[in-house]
């Protein structure tokens, strides 16, 4: 079905004349923006439901967590001395399929702008990089790019959506924090599966959620996060050869050769990202805030659970090995092509750790104190230049 003399390998006229792609182009023109986000919400469920039944949390499941949460926000607020948020969190215990509309909505804000600007550099590359004769397939591709942007989108939610168990398992800021989930389905599976109190693992798991409301309340945090990310994908370079191999793949007449080729099967998303000593310093910002963000709640959450849960090491185990098979965070890796490994994340809990073994508490609650407070990727591999800058 190739076309050797193509550019990209395709024959544009079996493409015009293929019941697929006249579908496809159907569903593209309802489409507006860089995202196709019904048909990501429609892949995310449908991937969500592939964990088993998904049904209705009951009161008793909404009452203990509320009153978790409750608890929680006592002792985060008494440990860390961190100001709490000034407004009453709304506890909402949710579906799987809730969590997916829900992260839909609040993921939105962040991974929208991170497609445009995807598309805005593969729009360049197509221009600067491709020959004329080209043109047309790269307008396919950008007509294309809402439809693929979407499935990718919502297979990683779905995927998410069988796993987690709060709103921040994906500790992103949101842009609207009026409410903290609990996927209960997830929540009871892994009481069952590891045989662990319920009461007491979700005080746990609600110590990790309520530790990151903390920070993410304070007023500079999305503002600097979308700022770090925004500054990332301005400078993005596409590796356009990597585009050419993908669509050299596409048959027309196989629906499953376009989700092999451009919807991408791999940790880094859909097209390669080439990344120059520049880009790599932009990518450290990205992964210490992150790092930091993440080793901060789960220090939070060890320190007070391991005082306050009379099962604590029975959980701690559990979550440990639940983690074992997390090699990275498709959030970043495939949506926002950062490179963001779960190592990183425990290089953030031990900069924690070292800090207040070497100070206190409220030394590394200082961290808080503003976007410049926060440690660097050196800084973390080495608490003592932290310590030294901030303290």
């Amino acid at each position: 079905m190739s076309d050797p003399t193509s550019p990209f390998g395709m024959d544009p006229d079996a493409l015009r004349d293929a019941p697929l792609f006249r579908e496809l182009q159907r569903v593209m023109a309802s489409s507006s923006g860089p995202v196709n986000w019904e048909l990501a919400k429609q892949v995310a469920i449908a991937t969500a439901v592939e964990a088993g039944a998904d049904p209705d949390p009951t009161d008793a499941d909404r009452e203990g967590l509320v009153q978790a949460v409750r608890v929680a926000e006592l002792h985060v607020a008494g440990f860390t001395g961190l100001e709490p948020p000034g407004d009453v969190i709304d506890v909402q215990a949710v579906r799987r399929a809730g969590w997916v509309l829900a992260n839909v909505e609040g993921l939105r804000g962040l991974l929208e702008p991170a497609a445009a600007r995807m598309g805005e550099a593969l729009g360049r590359a197509m221009r600067d990089q491709l020959p004329e004769e080209a043109g047309a397939m790269g307008g396919l591709l950008t007509q294309l790019g809402p439809l693929l942007q979407g499935t990718q989108v919502g297979q990683v939610l779905g995927f998410l959506a069988q796993r987690v168990l709060g709103q921040y398992d994906v500790a992103v800021p949101r842009a609207d924090g009026g409410a903290l989930l609990f996927v209960v389905p997830n929540l009871a599976a892994f009481e069952r599966d590891w045989s662990l109190d319920p009461t007491e693992f979700r005080t746990l798991v609600a110590l990790h959620e309520v530790t990151h409301r903390f920070e993410f309340a304070r007023d500079w945090a999305r503002p600097r996060f979308v700022e770090l990310v925004d500054d990332f994908l301005s400078t993005l370079t596409i590796d356009v050869d990597r585009i050419q191999e993908r669509l050299a793949t596409i048959d027309p007449a196989d629906p499953e050769s376009f989700q092999r080729a451009l919807a991408g099967e791999d940790d880094d998303g859909m097209f390669g990202a080439v990344l120059d000593d520049e880009q790599r310093l932009k990518l450290g910002r990205i992964q210490a805030f992150m790092a930091a963000a993440e080793g901060y709640a789960d220090h939070v959450m060890h320190a007070v659970g391991a005082t306050l849960l009379s099962t604590f090491a029975q959980i701690d185990e559990a979550m440990r090995r639940h983690r074992e098979d997390e090699r990275a965070d498709p959030v970043f890796e495939r949506l926002l092509g950062v490179d963001m490994k779960r190592e990183q994340y425990a290089t953030g809990r031990a900069f924690c750790d070292a800090v207040v073994e070497l100070t206190n508490e409220s030394a590394l609650a200082r961290m808080w104190d503003g976007p410049d407070a926060l440690p660097s990727l050196p800084e973390l591999d080495e608490p003592r230049l932290w310590l030294a800058r901030t303290v």
